[in-house]
């Protein structure tokens, strides 16, 4: 592991935050604004999911590349380009009409997040001490879902009273905020560079499957996604056809969820903080993971669109715990010139966890409602976490008992595997 051997360099922890959260809420404009415009034109169930799809594929499919391109190239040349590059999509796909030319678009975008995403993610640790890193993460991760939060919300507001075009344009301009950053942020990563000046030119040797408790940590969160990432195509429906709800409604209970994401990583960033044993980690986030697949369950049974609203800010809360520990966990057990990779491997399978999840959201649609399809979800996401009880669990014993065995020249084993 390395992180600064000096003080926390803070400026730079907000401009990476601030990047990230403005070009987060350019993310979640685009997204929300153009399922807003099928949902409006009639578009079913499978329209969605496959404008879901295009966005969340390169995510996955890239990943060994765009991991490597993180750990390999200067951090502020993949940060200007990707963000100049993503500028002029988006300004492309503000005047597409054509649906395959939209797709195609959306899939572009999303091909700068997956470079743009372990790029910060990895950046981070290097830029703060290692009893700093649960409040850089937690900043990062609160301008994350301040930027999702406020997407949603913008595109409910802008839809309405000028279509479709104006909140993409808006969102060409966000990506701005990646190329300033990568311009006046003065830690960098990649390339030949390493922490203390040392140069390196290639990562070292690190794969997921040799770390047991990281093996676990990723499979169960996209265990758990996939089981009820269907959710994200069935809310749409749900809230503005079963609830009967606007376009603006939509868009401020959709955000509630990622407020509490945003409160949850605050109020967790102090528990991770006295967590010094990652098999604790890792047990507390399953429990949260439960907690957001609970959440899911409950809001199948309410009335009215509003009452969403306190159900799934808990939910954001055991969703923002969960991301913290899940961070912490990587950073403290990924070396640093292959966390890159690393935080694009757990993007990865979330990602592609939750591309099972549009798909089967999207066919469901066409058999079912979206209400009974919510408490689906919901129950699926419960019946997974049981069923990981058990992994978990060896995998926490397992760690200990690597913890407790002690070569002859005094060095632990779990030690030597990170």
């Amino acid at each position: 592991m390395s992180f600064t051997t000096g003080e926390s360099c803070w400026p730079d922890v907000w401009l990476a935050a601030t990047a990230r959260g403005i070009s987060s809420c350019g993310d979640f404009l685009a997204a929300a604004t153009l399922t807003l415009a099928l949902q409006s034109a009639g578009a079913g169930g499978l329209a969605v999911s496959g404008l879901l799809l295009a966005a969340t594929l390169p995510l996955v499919v890239l990943a060994p590349l765009t991991g490597r391109l993180a750990d390999r190239v200067d951090s502020r040349v993949l940060l200007v380009a990707a963000g100049l590059a993503q500028g002029a999509v988006c300004l492309a796909l503000a005047y597409a009409r054509d649906p395959v030319l939209v797709i195609a678009l959306v899939a572009l975008l999303a091909t700068g997040l997956a470079v743009t995403q372990p790029a910060i993610a990895a950046l981070v640790p290097v830029m703060v001490r290692p009893e700093d890193l649960p409040r850089a993460g937690a900043l990062n991760q609160t301008a994350g879902t301040l930027g999702a939060l406020a997407g949603p919300a913008l595109a409910g507001l802008l839809v309405g009273q000028f279509g479709t075009r104006v909140p993409l344009l808006v969102d060409a301009f966000s990506y701005l905020a990646l190329v300033a950053a990568g311009l006046l942020i003065r830690t960098r990563r990649g390339g030949r560079r390493a922490p203390g000046g040392v140069a390196t030119a290639v990562a070292p040797p690190w794969q997921l499957r040799r770390d047991p408790l990281l093996t676990v940590m990723v499979g169960s969160v996209a265990a758990v996604v996939g089981a009820v990432g269907a959710v994200n195509v069935i809310e749409v429906f749900f809230i503005r056809e079963t609830l009967g709800s606007s376009t603006t409604v939509y868009g401020l209970v959709t955000g509630s969820w990622t407020l509490g994401i945003v409160l949850g990583a605050w109020l967790f960033a102090r528990v991770a903080r006295r967590l010094a044993d990652d098999g604790a980690l890792l047990g507390a986030g399953l429990v949260l993971l439960g907690g957001c697949c609970l959440a899911v369950l409950v809001s199948a049974a309410v009335p009215s669109a509003w009452l969403l609203v306190p159900i799934w800010l808990l939910g954001g809360v055991a969703n923002g715990g969960n991301n913290v520990f899940d961070q912490l966990l990587l950073a403290r057990r990924v070396p640093e010139a292959a966390r890159g990779r690393a935080f694009a491997v757990f993007g990865a399978a979330a990602q592609g966890a939750a591309m099972g999840g549009y798909l089967v959201g999207g066919l469901l649609l066409e058999v079912a409602g979206p209400r009974a399809l919510v408490a689906g979800c919901g129950a699926a996401g419960l019946l997974v976490v049981v069923a990981l009880l058990g992994p978990v669990r060896r995998a926490v014993r397992a760690e200990r008992a690597a913890a407790r065995t002690v070569t002859p020249a005094g060095v632990s084993v779990a030690a030597k595997s990170v």
